[in-house]
């Protein structure tokens, strides 16, 4: 069982628009609404693929409720606890012309000391019912949470003895890294803004002196590079790169590396499945969807090498 946590839930809402200009007026081709937040997309990929997975993170209002609904619709089970206030919306407007994504994302409802005090007590109490595997702390925080909350998170799931992946960004990732997850995925942008160094190899050893252990790096078309504290550095990327939405590809590269460790497989493994699940996830419109079929057939297009 994999437990994912998505602090700052929201309502994804999805446009597509035959060519998004800016200035201009546009008329609507379709629209959809549903529960999002990085956790959430991870929980879904990987239910899609046939893992055992829960829901956690925060909800509240009449937003909230939306979520709460989807979730049920979709079939994902979930423990959230309550917002103070309304959940954030995202905005996610596509161009169908070239399936470019621009995103708007809301901060969501300031939140007392006492909501992401529940939510602790809330996801140590669900690992340890569903006996979790893994825990994966995704995404951004809800206004009014420390900010090492995430490595507050870490140290609590870690005394129960379960492993934690963190897919964060700027103060958030790097206090996280303090608490010694056992992956840490930063993009190539995130990488370099957390330790000043552009090499994602360096970037990663000045992580781990700040406590991080295994490094996986998304880099668009350049693939994914896994850097473990053990050493053995990978590049794996598709022989031939792929157009398409972006929007989800991270997410689904995280429910890769979660089923992975859940199930005690190689460093290679795991870096050849992050590049076909998130390749997976970029042919379709909106994030937390793959084909499996699709899954299967970029599998065998995956290329890996060592890295220095």
């Amino acid at each position: 069982m994999i437990v994912t946590v998505t602090a700052n839930a929201a309502l994804d809402v999805t446009y597509t628009v035959p060519t998004l200009t800016v200035h201009g007026s546009h008329r609507v081709s379709s629209v959809t609404q549903r529960a999002g937040g990085k956790g959430i997309n991870v929980a879904a990929v990987l239910a899609q693929l046939g893992h055992e997975v829960v829901v956690a993170g925060c909800a509240g209002g009449p937003t909230g409720e939306q979520i709460r609904r989807d979730l049920d619709v979709r079939g994902l089970s979930h423990r959230l606890t309550d917002l103070v206030g309304d959940s954030r919306r995202t905005v996610n407007v596509v161009d169908a012309d070239t399936g470019d994504a621009t995103i708007f994302n809301e901060a969501g409802p300031a939140q007392p000391k006492s909501t992401f005090d529940a939510l602790v007590r809330d996801v140590v109490r669900l690992v340890q019912e569903v006996r979790a595997q893994v825990v994966v702390l995704s995404g951004s925080l809800p206004t009014g949470f420390p900010a090492d909350a995430y490595a507050r998170l870490v140290t609590q799931v870690h005394e129960v003895g379960v492993p934690v992946i963190v897919d964060a960004d700027g103060e958030t990732l790097a206090l996280a890294v303090a608490a010694h997850p056992e992956i840490i995925k930063p993009n190539s942008a995130e990488l370099a803004s957390a330790t000043g160094e552009s090499d994602p190899v360096t970037g990663a050893a000045a992580l781990r002196a700040l406590g991080a252990r295994d490094v996986v790096v998304s880099a668009g078309a350049d693939g994914v590079l896994m850097l473990p504290a053990a050493g053995g550095n990978l590049r794996a990327r598709l022989a031939t790169p792929l157009s398409g939405n972006p929007t989800g590809a991270g997410d689904a590269l995280v429910a890769a590396l979660a089923a992975g460790l859940a199930g005690g497989r190689s460093n290679e493994q795991i870096v050849r499945d992050a590049v076909a699940w998130s390749a997976a996830a970029v042919l379709q419109p909106a994030a937390g969807q793959v084909d499996p079929t699709d899954v299967t057939r970029l599998e065998s297009q995956v290329r890996t090498e060592e890295i220095v």
